[in-house]
């Protein structure tokens, strides 16, 4: 019964930490947007709103993985490789769900490792808000939108 609490509490902090997550980092791909158009210097601000959405983004990752193996639909490797690959519902959520997005999170630390070595502020925006948005687009193609809504 308490592993069916944890669960069940664990489920609903991954819902609204991914919210969360992709609301920030939105908010950075729109600041970089703006900062670039209207020529802005790269300042302590989109520093700091890049690194939230960069922290918020793996702790997303973790509470994932901590879901991904108290789930009961991890039960499912019980039936072997094989029948996970052959089963679409079994391959979305044990295979496909966490590779698309541990990428979409490497994606993004690797836009923010790189802006880092750049000294020109446009450059920087660039390198966040092309890969923040990379990540953005992997992060929410693997939502169930469906449970969402």
């Amino acid at each position: 019964m308490t592993l069916e609490l944890f669960f069940s509490w664990i489920l609903k902090l991954h819902s609204y930490w991914a919210f969360l997550a992709l609301t920030c980092t939105i908010i950075v791909i729109i600041n970089c947007s703006y900062s670039l158009i209207y020529r802005k210097p790269f300042q302590t601000f989109d520093l700091r709103i890049s690194l939230f959405a960069l922290v918020f983004n793996h702790i997303q990752l973790v509470i994932g993985f901590i879901l991904y193996f108290i789930s009961p639909k991890f039960l499912w490797w019980n039936s072997g490789f094989k029948s996970v690959i052959e089963n679409s519902d079994y391959r979305v959520y044990l295979i496909e769900h966490p590779i698309v997005n541990v990428i979409g999170v490497l994606i993004i630390t690797i836009g923010w490792s790189i802006h880092k070595k750049s000294n020109i502020n446009s450059k920087k925006f660039i390198r966040i808000g092309v890969f923040y948005l990379i990540g953005l687009f992997l992060l929410s193609s693997r939502i169930p939108w469906a449970n969402w809504i």
